[in-house]
């Protein structure tokens, strides 16, 4: 059989891994080649189960692609902002404000709320549908929609799959009760992403603070980051509220906990609170390019605790609140649409705001 020729894309070459000594989270690593034995997959649901109660981070390793094949999605993720002309790029602006859909470029500069200030974001994205052909995408991007079809079913089959898998064995609940509410095939719960910051002017650092975004929880179930080198995220102990550097594992993966599995959990898996902020000063000057997969449950699941998880009912979290649950698609959706545009308002805690989407408080942290 002769070999598949790939479409030629640039190489993207990464920045040097910062040397500045930070002070960096201290983070469960799930092993996912232990995964294969009855005993590691035991192991690693009470290990998978703590970092999500305690942090709601962990890293993966050993997931499945080797570092050549990440890099490959690394060159890929530039196209969208390299390969494509600004002119061609309004064609496919996300319309997120009025369908609470994330598809297509969030061009640079939309967000300002969720900076401060008045400074607006220095991010671009292109954020894709779970399926690839959804919607029509930029001419450049066409002949890689394979492969990048492919890598988004990793995502969700093999490294997703296999950690919502454990998770639910950390509720004492069976396997595929999490799996089962988040389908590959419905189109709408869940989207992928190639994200790009720019290097900020200087007077801009000093207004927000060196805060490139403010502290927030993800909406979904989960988001898989794909681990590269600038450092700027950092995560806020739930214990000291400090925050913390997220290091960069090669071919690693960062793994968080979004608002829809606190809400299922009853608040047991806690909702990781992560920000972004100026990088090191030896990294300054690069752009950081970044790879996402961010994971919901299917539109139709109420949001509310699993009464029936042992685990749940021991700590007292398994009574659903009084009010309707909100669904999934309604949450995603109103979250969506609110994101970086709607007004924050300051609470009673220090450094901390706060919006209400469907009448739940939804914090934001400097």
């Amino acid at each position: 059989m002769p070999a598949i020729t790939l479409p030629s894309v640039p190489h993207w070459t990464p920045a040097p891994v910062t040397t500045e000594a930070l002070q960096w989270a201290d983070l469960e690593v799930i092993d996912l080649s232990k995964a294969k034995t009855a005993d590691g997959r035991a192991e690693l649901a009470i290990k998978a189960r703590d970092a999500m109660h305690t942090q709601g981070f962990f890293y993966v390793i050993n997931h499945g692609l080797e570092k050549s094949q990440t890099e490959r999605i690394f060159d890929i993720a530039a196209v969208p902002f390299d390969g494509v002309a600004p002119e061609e790029q309004k064609a496919y602006v996300a319309d997120m404000k009025a369908a609470g859909e994330f598809e297509g470029y969030k061009p640079l500069q939309y967000w300002a709320s969720h900076i401060d200030n008045g400074v607006r974001d220095r991010m671009e994205q292109y954020n894709f549908n779970r399926n690839v052909h959804y919607k029509e995408h930029p001419q450049a991007i066409r002949p890689l929609l394979p492969e990048i079809q492919e890598f988004i079913r990793f995502n969700h089959e093999e490294v997703l799959h296999e950690l919502e898998r454990l998770l639910a064995l950390g509720l004492e609940l069976p396997e595929d009760t999490l799996t089962h509410i988040t389908s590959f095939e419905q189109n709408n719960n869940g989207y992928f992403r190639f994200m790009r910051y720019h290097p900020r002017p200087e007077e801009e650092e000093v207004r927000s603070g060196n805060l490139w975004l403010k502290g927030h929880t993800d909406a979904g179930a989960a988001t898989i980051l794909w681990s590269q080198e600038v450092a700027a995220l950092q995560i806020r102990n739930h214990e000291d509220s400090e925050w913390r550097w997220v290091k960069h594992i090669e071919n690693a993966l960062v793994v968080n906990c979004g608002d829809a599995l606190t809400m299922l959990s009853g608040g047991y898996y806690k909702s990781a609170i992560h920000r972004v902020v100026q990088p090191p000063s030896d990294q300054r000057g690069y752009q950081r390019l970044g790879v996402f997969y961010f994971a919901s449950f299917d539109d139709d699941v109420p949001l509310k605790p699993l009464e029936e998880s042992p685990v749940l009912q021991r700590n007292g979290l398994s009574t659903p609140a009084e009010k309707r649950a909100p669904l999934m698609g309604e949450w995603r959706k109103a979250r969506v649409a609110a994101y970086g545009t709607s007004e924050l308002k300051k609470s009673a805690k220090k450094g901390v705001e706060e919006e209400f989407i469907n009448g739940i408080p939804v914090k934001h942290y400097a």
